[in-house]
């Protein structure tokens, strides 16, 4: 009898967590869309903004701004996305198995952004293999472009200042509901290896107003606070994402467990009752 009691307890367990995975799963369904809306809705502008700068990367001097100046020291700054929150899968585990890559052989440590508190709370495990000089907790609400305008200045800061020679991206890339990426993107240095190739052509065709370095100074700002929005939103995409399908895994796990459990009591129910029609029937045969 305590054997049937204590599965039926652990059924009733399963069934409620079964039911808050479940709202778990829609909650995270309802957040994915809508950032998974908002993700596709600025990539296209994303995307057109970097080849933007990529062209005026080709068409000016490197002399015309300090972040198209190219630099082989070994310190970096790394911008890591993290999530606030658990129970999304693998979601941080992949970023932090490619961000213990990075570190592997090389020194000195880099410095280090953190956006979200599980990878504040990873970082704080690590020692001095990384120094954190930001963290920024509770950005992925609804992250706006004023949001990102602080790591964006800081990495343009240290990089002109000389304390670092790249500026990285780590974050997940969302493909699709089913589907993420991790990924690293470097925002600094600007620029691609074909500048020799393109650049007399380009200069001769191109007219800047008021003049290319006032160009510059106003649109490398806003195109790198850009590409860190846009990096934040695919995170955010993908976070929920990957917890919608964790939750729906641990739905289904719940769902089948209590199956196995009904039928786990069932039996004992049924050898329980057995038992007994057993003992009443020797009861009797014993009065006879």
């Amino acid at each position: 009898m305590a054997k049937i009691h204590a599965i039926k307890h652990r059924i009733r367990s399963v069934a409620k967590v079964g039911q808050i995975t479940k709202a778990m799963e829609k909650v995270a369904a309802s957040k994915m869309r809508r950032a998974q809306a908002a993700t596709l809705r600025s990539r296209t502008y994303a995307a057109s903004a970097w080849e933007i700068l990529q062209r005026l990367y080709q068409m000016t001097p490197s002399s015309y701004h300090e972040l198209f100046a190219k630099r082989v020291g070994p310190n970096r700054l790394l911008i890591l996305f993290s999530s606030d929150r658990g129970l999304a899968g693998a979601y941080n585990s992949n970023l932090f198995k490619l961000f213990l890559a990075e570190l592997k052989d090389r020194q000195p440590a880099p410095q280090v952004i953190v956006i979200g508190r599980k990878g504040a709370d990873f970082l704080s495990r690590l020692g001095n293999a990384a120094r954190v000089i930001g963290v920024y907790a509770d950005l992925y609400a609804e992250p706006t472009i004023a949001d990102v305008q602080p790591i964006t200045q800081t990495a343009i800061r240290l990089f002109t200042e000389r304390a670092v020679d790249k500026v990285e991206l780590i974050y997940t890339d969302f493909i699709s509901a089913a589907r993420q990426e991790v990924t690293r993107r470097t925002l600094l240095p600007l620029g691609t290896s074909t500048r020799e190739a393109l650049i007399g052509q380009n200069l001769q065709e191109t007219t800047f107003e008021p003049a290319p370095a006032a160009v510059l100074k106003y649109v490398i700002p806003r195109i790198l606070e850009v590409q860190v929005y846009q990096a934040a939103l695919e995170a955010l995409a993908s976070e929920h994402s990957m917890r919608m399908v964790a939750m729906k895994n641990a739905s289904d796990n719940a769902e089948e467990l209590s199956d196995d459990l009904t039928l786990l009591y069932n039996r004992a129910r049924q050898g329980t009752i057995t038992q007994e029609l057993a003992e009443i029937t020797a009861g009797a045969e014993a009065i006879t």
